[in-house]
């Protein structure tokens, strides 16, 4: 049985959603190590220095990583949030051209299973979060656990980073699949990331579609291809964003028409993201 409460938090949620206009997007591969962080938070930059506001959650809520690729020292995360200890706007920290990331964890096998309650404190978390938001990109942990599922289902938009191996090839339509079958997802935008020349993206991605036309009923976008760049190992070294450390190099101009190609999305017209996995699970 739903409670009034609990219903007059969903509609509160969904306005909420539909009053900010926030994009909501998700970026996601299945498979580990096919460069999501480092999509996630060049992409955050490069939307930044185009003037929007943008809130990155790391979402590998047990092994959170964004605040080391970028140096930032944390002192309270998402753990803080569900224990009271602090709001959501406190624990936000600020990295290169005024990006926001949410901190999770890491080494917390708890943040992974949160009870009831839990999703209930990080609804009032976000619903009463101050902090202006004009895109949301979500950084999805590995895999196609439930987490990763209610992240990618809740968000506008999907992206599936995906390198040109086998393994990830398979791990990428695996995702789809369940998002399409067991979700209703049927749009997904692709970005063919680490490949050595343009072909070899388009290539990559026809590999993808060949598979995903065959079985499943759904429409994929290749939006974008990210070229191998010996200045991304240097940049990770250093603890920085490429687009910041090398702006001009063939990665960081990818990222950058990458995150030009997000600006001309249309805003929202309906709720459907701002973590409203969350709310789903609580009403469930």
């Amino acid at each position: 049985m739903i409670s009034d409460n609990t219903l007059d938090q969903a509609s509160g949620l969904r306005n909420m959603s539909i009053a900010k206009k926030t994009k909501v997007v998700a970026v996601t591969g299945g498979k580990g190590g096919v460069g999501k962080t480092s999509v996630s938070l060049n992409t955050a930059i490069a939307l930044a220095q185009s003037g929007q506001n943008v809130l990155v959650l790391d979402a590998d809520l047990g092994l959170a990583n964004c605040d080391v690729m970028l140096g930032l020292r944390v002192h309270k995360n998402l753990s803080h949030v569900l224990s009271g200890e602090a709001e959501l706007d406190d624990i936000l920290v600020e990295g290169p051209h005024g990006i926001k990331i949410v901190p999770a964890t890491s080494g917390s096998i708890d943040m992974v299973e949160l009870s009831p309650a839990q999703h209930a404190g990080l609804i009032r978390a976000f619903s009463e979060m101050k902090t202006p938001v004009d895109v949301f990109i979500v950084d999805t942990a590995a895999g196609i656990s439930d987490m990763v599922l209610s992240f990618s289902r809740a968000s506008h938009e999907v992206l599936v980073v995906v390198c040109d191996e086998p393994t990830s090839i398979t791990d990428a339509y695996a995702l789809i699949k369940v998002l399409n079958r067991d979700h209703g997802v049927s749009k997904f935008k692709v970005v063919a990331n680490m490949v050595r020349t343009i072909k070899e993206g388009q290539d990559l991605f026809k590999k993808l579609t060949l598979v995903t036309d065959r079985f499943l009923e759904v429409n994929l976008e290749l939006t974008a291809i990210i070229p191998f760049d010996d200045n991304l190992r240097k940049a990770v070294r250093r603890q920085r964003a490429i687009v910041d450390a090398f702006p001009r190099s063939p990665s960081a101009v990818a990222f950058k028409t990458l995150a030009a190609k997000i600006n001309k999305w249309p805003a929202p017209s309906h709720a459907s993201g701002n973590l409203e996995f969350f709310l789903e699970q609580l009403v469930n």
